[in-house]
């Protein structure tokens, strides 16, 4: 299938793409466009629109487009995917007290967004980040570390 969104990726629009991939589509292709452009692209491109208002599958109230999907595509009863959701939601919403990890989240994304050089390169890069989180929240997530003392 083809998703679209607009055009210079951040948290949600990568993160969105990182669920497409790894749980609904197989083959999916994701095209980025300019904001004004996203729904007639969608229709001339029979592309599915996401995370802009007006699309199905976008915010709605405190909720962030990752939980549209996660609701739309029943995956909402795995609870790493819920993990990796409130992560998400607080580093787009700017309310990175919801999880400790939203604040890394945020400053990863928004360095990589400066490093990569489009859209495409930016989910290439971006996409281990989210399989690490996601192994963290479904495996890990009770792991501390420590520096170990000298006793």
């Amino acid at each position: 299938m083809k998703w679209i969104t607009r055009q210079k990726a951040v948290i949600d629009r990568v993160a969105c793409p990182w669920l497409i991939a790894r749980r609904i589509d197989r083959e999916p292709e994701f095209v980025f466009v300019p904001m004004p452009d996203v729904f007639a692209e969608a229709e001339r491109r029979d592309a599915i629109p996401y995370d802009i208002p007006g699309a199905e599958l976008s915010h709605v109230g405190e909720q962030c487009s990752f939980d549209a999907f996660l609701a739309r595509y029943g995956l909402a009863e795995d609870p790493a995917l819920q993990r990796v959701a409130t992560i998400v939601r607080g580093a787009d919403t700017d309310r990175l007290d919801l999880a400790p990890q939203s604040a890394g989240l945020l400053a990863v994304s928004l360095g990589m967004g400066r490093t990569a050089a489009d859209d495409h390169a930016l989910l290439g890069a971006m996409f281990p980040v989210y399989d690490a989180l996601y192994e963290w929240a479904r495996s890990a997530a009770g792991e501390r570390h420590g520096w170990p003392s000298a006793a």
